[in-house]
């Protein structure tokens, strides 16, 4: 399943919010998998989108803009553990508009002038699940804002936050989850008993995967739960405003009716 919420700095958009379950494995290929664990999920946060810098006096008719679209960890974290391999599909005008990354970092980098929708997919290794998922993000080149400003130093940045959510994991998937750092752990049923943990693989190769120093990481948006928490927040309190804001109407509204209803010993 994915939670989704879309961000987009140098644009007025706010963030919608989706939840989408993985599909759980065929029988035919559940021996691939290996034993399978009953009523319990486990959640990967990524994140996904692109940012863009506006070549300026560099900029050409056909190359306007210089452009990188990503899939990476909500905090930055390494996913090639869970991430088989990511596949960008890319506007029939490239060359070679199907790319194939196959380890992280999962990204790419192009030039160009036009935005259209790349599909994204996303293979996971075979003990975590069969199905790829699949991911559409629109690039964006430039700002929403009309009144704004291209600036070859600060970019337009449009990210998604997407929560993967595998119901019944396999025993491998759940033993190697427990000690990674992008994974959010389960809360286990009762007499459920955690299978033995793989250990953490060497730190300093798993940082050549992670973004966290990645030259483009000042840029990228934080989607912590206090953020979406705050959100939620202020528009719930919109719509109580608006609640009451129509109370308001009504009881005017009643107010003159009343006022001109004939007295019942008339």
């Amino acid at each position: 399943m994915s939670n989704n919420s879309c961000w987009e700095k140098l644009g007025p958009d706010q963030p919608q919010s989706q939840r989408t379950k993985m599909g759980k494995s065929e029988d035919k290929d559940r021996k691939n998998l290996g034993k399978k664990l009953k009523d319990v999920e486990i959640s990967i946060p990524i994140v996904y989108g692109n940012i863009a810098f506006w070549l300026g006096k560099k900029a050409s008719e056909y190359h306007s803009h210089k452009w990188t679209v990503y899939v990476r960890g909500s905090t930055n974290e390494e996913l090639g553990q869970f991430i088989k391999r990511a596949v960008f599909q890319l506007h029939s005008s490239f060359n070679n508009p199907t790319r194939v990354v196959n380890s992280p970092p999962f990204e790419l980098s192009e030039s160009g002038w036009g935005e259209f929708e790349i599909a994204i997919t996303i293979y996971f290794h075979s003990d975590i699940c069969d199905k790829p998922l699949n991911l559409y993000h629109h690039l964006k080149l430039y700002p929403e804002d009309e009144n704004s400003s291209m600036s070859t130093k600060k970019p337009v940045v449009v990210e998604c936050y997407d929560e993967i959510v595998f119901p019944d994991p396999s025993e491998a998937f759940l033993a190697r989850a427990q000690s990674h750092p992008a994974v959010n752990f389960p809360r286990l049923p009762a007499g459920l008993t955690l299978p033995p943990p793989i250990p953490v693989e060497d730190a300093s190769k798993r940082r050549k995967g992670d973004t966290k120093d990645h030259s483009l990481c000042q840029w990228f948006m934080n989607f912590s739960e206090a953020d979406e928490l705050l959100q939620l927040a202020a528009a719930r309190q919109q719509v109580q405003a608006h609640i009451a804001k129509l109370k308001r109407q009504i009881n005017l509204i009643d107010g003159q009716h009343q006022q001109f209803k004939p007295s019942s010993d008339q």
